[in-house]
């Protein structure tokens, strides 16, 4: 896979032992054109860090990007970004050095991260195994809480704005980036206090629940 955002951001890989109120994390979103994974492209993200289990909302991020592709119809009615919106957005080269910034040393948060994880290669190159060992899917960890079998897992179905209703999380924008990342590090710190079997996991212990595939 071409990367086009130049040198991955540096992971921290020696914290995955320590308790998970010990690490840093950013939570990630990512609004795209599609998500046909070797042909979309990102138009904006949102990243919010978490540190000694704290939402760090005065630190977050926000920023559009311009594709190398125009939204298609579709999912400008899902994101609300039109082409004339992105015209003097940074591309994925410029932006992606903010974001690697934003990312370094830090785990990284997802809702459904497999979606977040191939735009990643897509921008830094690596990997689905090396991604892996840095991402937690919030979603897995709410299956994980409920002890959900397959079947209610379909059901349910685990969209991000219904789970945040279920547990008491506000959504402010949907399909915003930065209020997506905001809503996923919150259900983040409303999730891992639940967890069957593990009262206080360490940060291998949530990466382990992610589901990704290698």
């Amino acid at each position: 896979m071409f990367a086009v955002g130049g040198r991955r951001p540096a992971s921290p890989r020696a914290a995955r032992g320590l308790a998970w109120r010990e690490a840093a994390y950013a939570s990630l979103d990512f609004e795209t054109t599609g998500l046909d994974y070797a042909n979309d492209h990102i138009v904006s993200y949102g990243v919010v860090p978490i540190e000694r289990g704290r939402v760090l909302v005065g630190s977050a991020r926000h920023q559009l990007v311009r594709p190398a592709r125009q939204p298609s119809p579709r999912s400008q009615t899902v994101h609300l970004l039109r082409p004339v919106d992105l015209a003097d957005a940074p591309d994925a080269a410029t932006a992606a050095a903010d974001l690697r910034a934003a990312l370094t040393q830090r785990f990284i948060l997802a809702w459904f991260a497999e979606v977040e994880v191939a735009f990643l290669r897509g921008l830094y190159g690596g990997t689905v195994r090396w991604w892996r060992r840095r991402v937690i899917d919030v979603r897995d960890l709410a299956i994980a809480v409920d002890e959900a079998p397959a079947g209610a897992r379909r059901a349910r179905g685990y969209a991000l704005g219904a789970t945040a209703q279920r547990y008491g999380v506000p959504v402010a924008a949907p399909h915003d980036a930065l209020d997506d990342a905001l809503v996923t590090a919150q259900l983040f710190l409303v999730l891992v206090g639940k967890l069957p079997g593990l009262p206080e996991p360490s940060v291998r212990d949530l990466v382990a629940l992610s589901a990704l595939p290698t």
